[in-house]
């Protein structure tokens, strides 16, 4: 039997660095530059806390932080941006928490989608991931593209494969 796992991880160096490189630019940047504006990654408790003086600086260092995730390789969808912004005094504080692993409700969906599509597959819920089993790894393979193409507001990772 052929199986794989579908997880969503985040590596945290890679994000470390994208976010290092985010705090370069927006130090060298002319709209940011007289802003106090900080990044800073809580590796401990995942989560990215940016402070700023307004919500036009807010968005813009948003802007950034997501442009050079993506070219450091890191998903955008691995950060849960739903928090609203909290005024701090004169300052606009936001925590982005870093999306680990998968929950119960985003389980249920890759599930639902795996059984639609694919009824002879196996599909079970494991911890924070989800174990694909088949007899071929064509159908295997066709489960991976299945995900890739929908619409799901999570990263995914597809790790282990064995045949």
């Amino acid at each position: 039997m052929a199986s794989f796992d579908i997880v969503s991880k985040v590596d945290m160096q890679t994000l470390d660095n994208a976010i290092n490189v985010a705090i370069k630019e927006i130090a060298n940047r002319y709209d940011l530059r007289n802003s106090k504006t900080s990044v800073d990654l809580n590796k401990k408790d995942l989560n990215v806390r940016i402070e700023t003086d307004n919500d036009m600086s807010l968005k813009s260092v948003e802007d950034i932080l997501l442009a050079r995730m993506v070219k450091q390789g890191v998903d955008g969808r691995s950060l849960d941006f739903s928090a609203e912004p909290q005024p701090s005094g004169n300052r606009l504080r936001r925590e982005l928490k870093v999306r680990q692993g998968l929950d119960k409700d985003q389980q249920r969906k890759i599930l639902k989608l795996i059984k639609d599509s694919f009824p002879k597959i196996t599909a079970q819920a494991m911890d924070d991931q989800v174990r694909v089993t088949s007899k071929k790894i064509d159908d295997l393979q066709a489960v991976i593209a299945m995900l890739r193409r929908s619409e799901l507001d999570v990263s995914l990772q597809f790790v282990n494969m064995k045949s």
